[in-house]
């Protein structure tokens, strides 16, 4: 059974970086044909897909988003990072790390992880 889970401040100050780890068990990251993304929840709206990391280390990231994200792993450690630059409140969300498979869908989700951006 995978497992992932979310990890990093809940409270970020504008114009700071976001930071959040996600550590895998159950599975590993480098499995073929499987990417690792990140996605968020904004209050009040729908899911925003932030973007992901193959199991080839290929990243793809969210054209709306590409500007200001960066995410990378540590295969040593099973895990994967994000991180978000210059904040603004608009980033408030309960962000989530997932594994999808080919078909894009995600099948495994952590639980999520509330991130507020204020000052």
């Amino acid at each position: 059974q995978v497992q992932l889970q979310e990890s990093g401040p809940g409270l970020v100050k504008p114009s700071q970086t976001l930071s959040l780890t996600c550590t895998v068990s159950g599975g590993s990251i480098t499995t073929n044909y499987h990417y690792w993304s990140w996605i968020r929840q904004p209050p009040g709206k729908g899911l925003e897909w932030i973007g992901y990391i193959a199991y080839s280390g290929s990243i793809y990231y969210s054209p709306s988003l590409k500007s200001r994200t960066s995410i990378s792993r540590d295969t040593s450690k099973n895990q994967f990072t994000l991180q978000l630059s210059s904040v603004t409140p608009e980033d408030t969300a309960v962000y989530y790390c997932a594994r999808a498979g080919s078909a894009g869908t995600p099948d495994y989700w952590g639980q999520g992880t509330q991130v507020t951006v204020s000052s």
